[in-house]
């Protein structure tokens, strides 16, 4: 509430608790309170005479002391229901630091109701719990904790430490000690205890930029970009959860990435040479999209005499001047919505325009008009195959303008990049890419709805530089990179990789184990021993 600069905490039986703002009241649980759960909150903050008198049914008001300041709870039952309030009492804080004795019950409360006049029980009761601890509520980190430096340093070694054991994610939790993504598998970091709800507060507020910081507030979840000078940017993403505040921190190394590193392949680069048209990468959350997406970037960088223009959420890499002049705008920080900035861009004399993300249906219209109107745009968009990223665009638009988008998408799309991260033999992770290139038997698929034939064209035009999925997957099993397992489990079409893997004599002894346990389903099982359980399938208890 204090943190929220709210009037006060509506807890009303029969509906969800709401903090009451200006303009409106806002929700801060999900499911209605019952009459117990109301009961019970107030009991936490409560004198024993107050507690008394709310456990009898009875009307109470009570004052109630911490360290955010004075406040005074009111409740009573109205229509067989209970009806509460907690609000900031400024004056008898007031009153208290003058060294006078406070007299609630004489003053009018600032919104008046049926028990304004009832006396005031107790003086500043103070119990352990903060209220709320009975259904897991964040507790509101005080105001000083801000600025905590301790909070900063701490962080801030975490965060280092993650880019000093290669890490790509960085994990807190309450109640869990800090963990790191390490080539893919979630590893906790030694030594570390649990965190605390208020020490996870204090190390999100002490690197939050203001702006989050309301965000956060407001919507309890907000995306911002951290730097550590000489270690790292990071992508963080602060949530609140079950059990308190959450964040992920991402790495997003301090040199930028090119082609070269990333392997990105010659037929690949060269979309990086046309003057107009659409340019996707694709693939699921935390599959190197940005990171490919930032080597393109650079090789236009490189090699051009342009204006290149991205809109991000946030930013991360950090692209300097080369050959090109870069203008990099944040979403929420230099302009509205991707939307928004994209509709702008037009007026902005670019060249190439970067959208971080297709989000909404306006926002693809718009980029695939600017596509079709002299421009070069690449953008993102959470799809697994380059099929699948032509049915999604196309279906996110109503029926009636599906044709006329199909038309515009044939003559506009020139490539889209699907890729997922496999684990390295040896440790790291490698990119498995699905590439299709615009040729006039692709555009001619996409404008007559057959885009379910596009599969057919990827495998017979390898030599073009396309490849599907499957076809990326076993190269990169055949050069001894990745483990027949991982790969199977990345494919999108199992089946056929999975013959594609016997052809070739891979090891496809993990397979046999799945038929193996359903042969054991389908067999009877025996009788157990006494006061032992039966084992199960697969020799799981």
């Amino acid at each position: 509430m204090v943190s929220n600069r709210a009037n006060g905490l509506l807890l009303n039986e029969g509906e969800v608790a709401q903090l009451d703002v200006p303009g409106g009241n806002r929700p801060v649980t999900k499911q209605p309170l019952t009459a117990q759960q109301v009961v019970m909150l107030l009991r936490e903050i409560a004198p024993a005479d107050a507690g008394a008198k709310l456990d009898a049914g009875q009307p109470a008001v009570f004052q109630y002391s911490s360290d955010d300041g004075v406040f005074v709870a009111r409740a009573m039952q109205s229509g067989g229901k209970w009806e509460a309030s907690v609000r900031l009492d400024d004056d008898v804080a007031f009153a208290q630091q003058a060294g006078a004795a406070p007299n609630v019950a004489e003053r009018p409360a600032a919104r008046p109701t049926p028990m304004s006049q009832t006396p005031v029980n107790g003086n500043g009761h103070r119990p352990t719990p903060a209220m709320g601890a009975t259904n897991g509520a964040a507790k509101p980190v005080p105001n000083a904790i801000v600025a905590d430096p301790r909070a900063k340093q701490e962080i801030d070694s975490l965060l280092t430490l993650m880019v000093q054991k290669g890490g790509s994610d960085l994990h807190l939790r309450v109640g869990e000690p800090p963990v790191l993504r390490l080539h893919g598998e979630m590893v906790r970091i030694e030594g570390k205890v649990p965190l605390t709800n208020d020490a996870l507060e204090a190390m999100l507020h002490s690197i939050m930029p203001d702006r989050n910081r309301g965000e956060y507030g407001d919507l309890w979840d907000t995306d911002y970009a951290y730097e550590i000078e000489g270690v790292a940017r990071f992508r963080a993403n602060a949530a609140r959860e079950r059990k308190g505040a959450a964040a992920v921190f991402r790495t997003i190394p301090a040199q930028v990435v090119t082609v070269e590193q990333m392997g990105v392949t010659p037929e690949v680069q060269q979309l990086c040479y046309l003057t107009k048209g659409l340019v996707l990468v694709t693939g699921p959350t935390g599959s190197g999209k940005s990171t490919t997406l930032c080597s393109l970037i650079d090789l236009v960088n490189r090699s051009r005499n342009d204006h290149v223009i991205t809109i991000e959420d946030p930013i991360e890499f950090v692209h300097p001047n080369k050959n090109c002049i870069i203008t990099q705008r944040q979403v929420g920080v230099h302009t509205k919505s991707f939307k928004s900035a994209l509709r702008a861009a037009l007026r902005e004399d670019p060249d190439i325009i970067l959208v971080g993300e297709l989000r909404d249906l306006e926002t693809v219209a718009i980029a695939i008009e600017t596509a079709e109107t002299g421009h070069l745009v690449f953008g993102t968009l959470h799809t697994t195959t380059a099929a699948g990223t032509v049915d999604r665009i196309i279906d996110q638009f109503p029926a009636d303008r599906q044709e006329q988008i199909r038309v515009m998408l044939a003559d506009s799309l020139k490539g889209v990049i699907s890729q997922t991260l496999c684990k390295k033999i040896g440790g790291g992770r490698v990119a498995a890419r699905e590439i299709l290139l615009t040729i006039p038997a692709i555009s001619n698929l996409i404008r007559e709805s057959k885009v379910f034939q596009i599969n057919s064209v990827l495998q017979t035009s390898r030599k073009l530089g396309m490849i599907t999925l499957n076809d990326a997957l076993i190269d990169l099993v055949d050069g001894k990179l990745v483990e027949p397992k991982e790969a199977y489990m990345k494919a999108i079409d199992k089946p056929n990789f999975a013959n594609m893997l016997r052809q070739r004599n891979h090891d496809v002894s993990f397979l046999d184990i799945g038929q193996e346990d359903a042969g054991a389903k389908a067999a009877p099982k025996p009788a157990a021993a006494a006061g032992r359980p039966v084992a199960a399938a697969g020799g799981k208890r």
